[in-house]
This record gives structure tokens, C-alpha cells and sequence, in this order.
């Protein structure tokens, strides 16, 4: 399944990110919507949710992430929705880890 987040805010060290594998950070902004892909193994094998994936958290409650590959670029999220079939645009999606 994917959940679909409305960004909230992010850290400054988001866009001064250059190496190649964590270039993708400098495209985050504020009010942007993201989608992130909820898969083995990042999925729990009993619950088969995803820690973070913001399950009862409806009704506008504030979320925090942390990306991989630098720990400095953080932000909050609001959930919008989950789908169950996930159909992420190729641009602002991620998954969790």
C-alpha cells in the first residue's frame, strides 16, 4: 500500500544536499504532496503496516520523518490518505524504510 502526505515543513539541510545518491532531498518543499510505498522489508510481518505510515493518524495530525542518508533533512507531514494500490508518480515518491 502507499500513503500520500502533504509536507508540512523541512529543514534547511534538505536543500543543501549535493552527493549523488541523496540528491533527490533538494526537491522537497513545503506544501508539496509525496507519496511513499509501504514494502517487504520495510513492512511489519505481523501487523503488514509500515512504522511511520501515520495509521489512525487522520484529522490533520502532524508527523515527523527523517530521511536515509542524512539524517538532517527532517520534517513534518500531514496524512492525506492511504491507497491500497499504489499508483506513486515517478516524481515525490519515496518508501519507507
Amino acid at each position: 500500500y502507499c500513503v500520500e502526505f502533504k509536507t508540512e515543513s523541512l529543514s534547511h539541510h534538505c536543500a543543501s544536499e549535493h552527493r549523488p545518491y541523496t540528491r533527490w532531498m533538494q526537491y522537497l518543499r513545503e506544501g508539496h504532496t509525496v507519496c511513499v510505498a509501504c514494502q517487504p522489508p520495510a513492512m511489519n510481518t505481523d501487523t503488514h503496516r509500515c512504522s511511520g505510515d501515520g495509521h489512525n493518524a487522520d484529522g490533520g495530525k502532524i508527523l515527523h520523518w527523517e530521511a536515509v542518508g542524512n539524517s538532517q533533512c527532517q520534517g513534518t507531514w500531514k496524512k492525506i490518505r492511504q491507497l491500497e494500490n499504489c499508483s506513486c508518480p515517478l516524481v515525490h515518491s519515496f518508501i519507507f524504510t
